[in-house]
């Protein structure tokens, strides 16, 4: 088992690792909408901020020499469900068919106020 960790996404904000490597599985925590340089929320609602939290789990994977092609499952958390067409839309400009299995889920909130988060496991 094996420390994922990179400064092209953001350090974790709580006790745990950007993704935990277990050979042929990589298991991502998850990832909100920061700039990995300030550590600041990115501003420009949701969908500025979704697209930074896929560069940022695009920025994990890659340190574990993987891309978003290798992801088997992702989990989404997002603070409003009504904007759930809007994620859909963002979510397939970084994913293909076969898309990985998902799960999407509203929450009353998220680390510092963020509007979306996305945690994934992938697969060599």
């Amino acid at each position: 088992m094996n420390v994922i960790a990179t400064k092209n996404a953001p350090a974790a904000v709580g006790p745990y690792t950007q993704a935990i490597d277990c050979g042929d599985t990589v298991y991502c925590s998850g990832q909100i909408p920061l700039d990995p340089q300030t550590g600041a929320v990115v501003e420009g609602g949701l969908e500025a901020q979704a697209h930074q939290m896929f560069r940022n789990v695009k920025a994990v994977l890659a340190e574990a020499g993987l891309e978003l092609e290798n992801v088997v499952k992702t989990t989404v958390f997002m603070t409003d469900l009504g904007q759930f067409a809007a994620l859909n839309a963002i979510y397939a400009e970084y994913f293909a068919e076969p898309y990985p299995a998902r799960s999407c889920v509203e929450v009353s909130a998220l680390p510092k106020g963020v509007l979306v988060e996305c945690e994934v496991i992938a697969r060599r």
